[in-house]
């Protein structure tokens, strides 16, 4: 099977029917994460992400695990407050 999102020079391919609900998908596109939700209604809620270290994070990250990586993100920031 193949990954529903799709980053590509004009913008960003998705095919929702390939998305199981309550997934979280991601790609990078123009220096940006690019999340794609779908939940068990079908709808597609999508975000966008520009803060320059979570961005390296996941274009640095092996493991492609962008829940993982935005968890340690957001631990790592109340840990500094």
């Amino acid at each position: 099977m193949s990954y529903p999102l799709i980053a590509e020079k004009d913008g960003i391919k998705m095919k929702p029917e390939i998305m199981k609900p309550e997934n979280l998908y991601h790609c990078l596109f123009q220096n940006k994460v690019m999340l794609v939700y779908k939940d068990h209604n079908e709808v597609l809620s999508c975000y966008e992400i520009e803060d320059e270290e979570i961005v390296s994070r996941v274009r640095e990250s092996k493991s492609h695990n962008i829940d993982k990586i935005l968890e340690e993100y957001i631990q790592e920031k109340n840990l500094k407050k």
